[in-house]
């Protein structure tokens, strides 16, 4: 039941007895919310203060523990939150935004966050309790604009239920298949006072279970089938990267001589260098890994979607397979794309962790020869023109300095695919990028959040002109917050994966794509106070990388590349798995 709640700013108030008989103090809502924060590991907040959420921000000052980083747009705050989560595991990332058009400006970071389940929590002002639903002033029915890309949400009309509601919340983000979480908080509750007791019980969600245990019959149907294998493959997502199966995945293929192809979120998750890598699967991967997948006669999926940038047209995947294996957390997953013959609902790691005493050594020589012929004859390469620096040639001299050790953010776009093809790290490194949702400009405000939660990380962000100029406005938080982040924009002047596009599958037809009122990157990063540097020279790149390095602070270097590089491989739209396109 809804009580109306005591409207009083933040006056001491004595101390009465805690159920445990200890003093409970009497705090604000804002106090409350703030605590809470604390209690469940938070340092950092990105927001953007407002009328709905001002009891908050007059409270945040009294908590250094909490760093807040004021950023320019709300959805920069979701991303740059995504990006904090995103680069460390078991971290949450936190958002402030006030109600109305702040709250809805944080849709995108939210669904960019829960394509890719990344644990958010967003915290967003509301009008009053007794106003909800009246059409007030900056009135948004936050719920029902966020339920489709949240993982749950809840509006808070009660003092007592906020810090309840707080611990809740960062479970849900948390357990199982991450995701993000909102809490609406009506601005009455953030003055409203009462007695603050963090609750310390676990908590327990029938809707929200701990992961199941994997099933030892399936496990071992899975070694069986491993065993009796002649042509093995296994791809992996970003579950294993979210688990940190890195490890067992290694092992597994190692132990039984099983190539390993990932998705484009599952970049990092294995190394390149390895002789049992293959490499990005589907759309826009290699030639030899959908030749591999199409071939194989059992093919181990762990911790993926298997969604139509894995699969291209449904029919052309792994049309010889005899024995299909799903492993993923989430049940919702399992068959909904690709019907497993083996599926197990478990944590990746733990799964591959049970699996691995269950599997045997065994190397299947013929069909490693065959990959290897298949890697000679379709290898992923670029196609240099004269006069014209290739995006290849940039990221090529970004990686030699990454040190298997940079985490590197890449936008939307040919810049992404570029990006995550040329990723050379020789053990599992750190590769982020949009996946699911595919939102320009996440990378740009996304890597902020990174730096920040990564201190001692070199972080690179890879971004085309397109998105970069859709969240530009946060190198202001960049330069004013001294956020160490270097920047490398691959300027075509254009939309280009679009454009490429429209030349290869709409009938040439350029609408729409060209961005020929582009910025001086420099003139723009010198007014935000940033270092910035610009070339169209293959031989510049590297002096500039040098100096970028050697500066501490932000960096934007813009490159201007060569205006026709496209993305390849590249599987034409509607066709299937092996009918790739290769550059030439």
């Amino acid at each position: 039941m809804t009580t109306t709640p005591t409207l009083t700013a933040a006056a001491p108030a004595p101390p009465v007895a805690s159920p445990d008989g200890s003093p409970a103090r009497r705090l604000t809502g804002a106090e409350i919310c703030l605590e809470s924060l604390i209690r469940e590991g938070v340092d950092t907040i990105f927001g953007y203060p407002g009328g709905a959420n001002l009891w908050l921000y007059r409270r945040l000052p009294e908590y250094p523990q909490l760093h807040h980083i004021l950023v320019r747009h709300e959805q920069a705050a979701a991303h740059a939150a995504d990006g904090y989560a995103r680069s460390r595991r078991g971290a949450v990332g936190v958002c402030f935004a006030t109600s109305g058009p702040g709250a809805l400006n944080l849709v995108t970071g939210l669904g960019t966050a829960y394509a890719d389940s990344v644990p958010v929590v967003a915290i967003t002002g509301q009008v009053a309790v007794a106003a909800i639903g009246t059409d007030s002033f900056q009135e948004s029915d936050v719920i029902g604009s966020t339920m489709s890309v949240v993982k749950h949400s809840y509006l808070v009309t009660r003092v007592e239920d906020i810090a309840p509601t707080i611990k809740e919340a960062f479970h849900v983000a948390r357990s199982g298949r991450p995701g993000p979480v909102v809490i609406d908080f009506p601005k009455d509750l953030q003055a409203a006072v009462t007695e603050f007791n963090y609750p310390e019980e676990p908590v327990r969600l029938r809707s929200f279970p701990a992961p199941p245990a994997p099933d030892p019959a399936k496990l071992a149907r899975i070694a069986e089938l491993i065993k009796q294998a002649k042509r093995p493959v296994m791809l992996i997502g970003r579950g294993v990267l979210i688990s940190g199966a890195e490890e067992e995945v290694l092992e597994l293929a190692h132990r039984a001589h099983i190539p390993v192809g990932w998705t484009l979120l599952g970049t990092g998750a294995f190394p390149l260098q390895d002789p049992m890598a293959l490499q990005m699967v589907g759309f826009m991967g290699a030639g030899y890994t959908n030749k591999a997948v199409c071939e194989a006669d059992v093919l181990m999926m762990v911790g993926m979607r298997c969604d139509d940038r894995v699969t291209t047209r449904l029919d052309s995947f792994a049309p010889r397979v005899e024995h299909l294996i799903h492993i993923d957390i989430d049940p919702a997953e399992i068959g909904k794309s690709v019907v497993p013959h083996v599926s197990v609902v478990a944590d990746a790691k733990t799964a591959i962790g049970q699996l691995l005493p269950l599997v045997g050594p065994k190397r299947e020589h013929e069909w490693l020869t065959q990959i290897d012929q298949w890697r000679e004859e379709h290898p992923v390469h670029y196609v240099k023109r004269p006069g014209f620096l290739q995006p290849q040639e940039v990221l090529e001299e970004m990686y030699t300095r990454c040190h298997d050790e940079a985490i590197v953010i890449a936008d939307v776009g040919n810049n992404q695919i570029w990006s995550a093809l040329w990723f050379n790290y020789a053990k599992p490194g750190r590769f982020l990028n949009s996946g699911g949702m595919g939102t320009m400009g996440y990378a740009f405000p996304a890597s902020m959040g990174v730096r920040l939660s990564n201190p001692d990380r070199t972080v690179f962000c890879v971004t085309g002109d397109g998105g970069f100029l859709m969240n530009m406005q946060e190198m202001a938080t960049m330069v004013e917050n001294q956020i160490d982040v270097k920047v490398i924009i691959l300027n075509n002047n254009s939309l280009g994966m679009v454009r490429q596009f429209q030349d290869d599958f709409y009938d040439g037809v350029q609408s729409a794509v060209q961005l020929s009122c582009t910025p001086d990157y420099v003139k723009l990063g010198e007014a935000f106070g940033m270092k910035a540097l610009r070339t169209n020279r293959a031989e510049d790149v590297g002096p500039m990388l040098d100096q970028a390095l050697a500066h501490r602070g932000p960096v934007l270097l813009a490159f201007d590349i060569d205006p026709r590089a496209n993305v390849y491989p590249i599987v034409p739209l509607g066709k299937g798995m092996l009918d790739f396109v290769e550059a030439s």
